[in-house]
C-alpha cells in the first residue's frame, strides 16, 4: 500500500525562520509554506517537513540525505554557500571530508539547529 504513495520526510527545529533560511538559500530546496507549525519544502518529489519543537537533542545519526550524482561537486557548492562539513574520528575521509565505502562516497554536514544530514554518491551499480 505504501510503496506507491509519496514520501514526506521531517526534521524538528527549534527556529524555524533560521531552518527556513538555511533549507532555501543554503541547501537550495524549494520553499512551499510555512506555518506556525512547519516550513514546507520540496526536494525532487519528496516533501520536507521542518517542524517546529520547543527543545530537543540534535541525535549523532543521520536524519535526512541527498543522493547526488557528483559528491565532489556538490560538497565544493554547499562549501561555497558556508556549509562546514563534519568530521568523524572512526572513519578514513579524505581532505574534503568524504569518506568512502565499498557501496559509494559519503559527506555530513548539519543544519543549524544540529541534525546530521548527508550526501551520498552511490557506486555504480548501487
Amino acid at each position: 500500500m505504501l510503496n506507491s504513495a509519496e514520501l514526506v520526510a521531517f526534521a524538528p527545529s527549534a527556529d524555524l525562520e533560521r531552518s527556513r533560511a538555511f533549507y532555501t538559500d543554503v541547501a537550495g530546496l524549494e520553499f512551499i509554506e510555512q506555518t506556525p507549525f512547519a516550513c514546507v519544502f520540496r526536494s525532487g518529489a519528496t516533501m520536507l517537513r521542518v517542524t517546529a519543537v520547543a527543545e530537543f537533542t540534535p541525535q549523532p545519526f543521520t536524519v535526512l540525505g541527498w543522493a547526488v550524482a557528483d559528491i565532489r561537486a556538490a560538497v565544493a557548492e554547499l562549501r561555497g554557500r558556508g556549509v562546514e562539513f563534519l568530521t568523524y574520528d572512526t572513519l578514513p575521509q579524505d581532505t574534503d571530508k568524504i569518506w568512502t565505502t565499498p557501496g559509494g562516497r559519503i559527506a555530513w554536514f548539519a543544519d543549524p539547529d544540529g541534525n546530521v544530514l548527508s550526501l551520498t554518491q552511490f557506486a555504480a551499480g548501487n
